[in-house]
């Protein structure tokens, strides 16, 4: 049973991060956008997990499912060394610093606030 609220999950999961590569039409900012917003989720739900606020189902269902297709770490290395090949060395730079740096920011922040 716990495999088919992972690919429910991951269905939707894939779905919504489909659906936002499409509305920006622009692959760095859709993907970073993805990345930030499913960290920061990833970081509200495994903070409800861990108080025992949500159930297995539930966290296997939005945190692992949905939040493991969502994110885009796979698309992420890609874009970057496709940068990189394009000798945009800033533009790489940039994408690797914001991506990192303002996914843990929040995701500190979530566990700040919480």
């Amino acid at each position: 049973m716990n495999v088919l609220f992972v690919a429910l999950g991951g269905f939707l999961g894939s779905i919504v991060r489909y659906s936002i590569s499409i509305k920006f039409n622009k692959r760095l900012l859709a993907t970073w956008i993805a990345n930030v917003t499913g960290s920061i989720f990833l970081a509200f739900l495994f903070h409800l997990y861990i108080t025992e606020a949500i159930s297995d189902n539930v966290w296997l269902l939005f945190g692992v499912g949905f939040c493991g297709a969502y994110t885009t770490f796979s698309t992420f290395g890609n874009e970057t060394l496709q940068l990189l090949m394009q000798h945009k060395y800033i533009a790489a730079i940039l994408y690797v610093f914001s991506s990192f740096s303002v996914s843990i920011g929040f995701v500190f922040t979530v566990f700040y606030l919480l």
